[in-house]
């Protein structure tokens, strides 16, 4: 088989399967602060953890913008239909990088990752990351080359792959979408302040005070959880976001 069609093959696989890079991520690096040398507590400790915190929202922030003024069937967390796109988008965030969701994806890991306090671990997700996302990429730019042709390899030769070209930027020609976003990530932000929660906790013995000393992540996850539950609730219970 040609290199091509290996990437492509390799590419549909990963994208099908790509729940299962945070596992990838998340377990190791778990092993990693468990069995490494631990980061003592202390205050420094904990503005560096606020600090992943926001990088993991930054990611969280373009996948939110992201989806909400992406075209409809685009842009989508679909698995187990393949690759799926009715258009292509190529105005707002999308006229200055060909893949803004994966942007996003890499800054919320790279928080996680960073939580190790372990350089060796951080360049091990980036170099995962990047062999895993480049095969998901190609693998659509295909898809998207054999259902658009020239509507997309236009596009795609002024348009920068990940690194954002910022003087390209063309007004998106649809409107933000706060319920659509809200509905997509809801999952995301969910699963994002569990993690945080999980990590600030590994290497604790005694739970007495867990409460007091880790009120703020606690408080997070509560917050992701009580979000979770209104959309899915509304989802369910009215037409808002259907």
């Amino acid at each position: 088989m040609a290199l091509q069609e290996e990437f492509e093959k390799q590419g549909n696989f990963l994208f099908r399967y790509r729940g299962v890079l945070p596992i990838l991520i998340v377990i190791p690096a778990i092993a990693v602060m468990y069995f490494g040398t631990p980061v003592p507590d202390s205050p420094q400790k904990e503005l560096y953890h606020y600090l992943f915190y926001a990088i993991a929202l930054f990611g969280l922030a373009i996948r939110f913008y992201t989806v909400g003024c992406a075209a409809k069937n685009t842009s989508g967390r679909n698995t187990s239909e393949g690759q799926v796109a009715d258009t292509v988008n190529r105005s707002g965030i999308y006229s200055i990088c060909r893949h803004p969701l994966y942007i996003g994806n890499f800054f919320m890991w790279l928080g996680v990752a960073m939580l190790t306090h372990n350089t060796w671990f951080i360049l091990f997700f980036v170099l995962l990351y990047w062999f895993y996302y480049e095969r998901i990429m190609f693998a659509e730019e295909q898809f998207l080359r054999g259902k658009f042709g020239t509507l997309y390899t236009d596009w795609a030769a002024k348009t920068p792959a990940v690194i954002p070209a910022f003087s390209k930027w063309i007004p998106s020609i649809h409107p933000f979408n706060l319920k659509k976003s809200m509905k997509q990530e809801k999952t995301g932000f969910l699963l994002l302040n569990l993690v945080f929660l999980i990590f600030n906790c590994v290497g604790v013995t005694d739970f007495s005070n867990i409460w007091q000393e880790k009120m703020v992540w606690i408080g997070l996850l509560i917050i992701g959880v009580a979000y979770y539950i209104i959309v899915k609730v509304l989802e369910k219970t009215t037409s808002i976001f259907q």
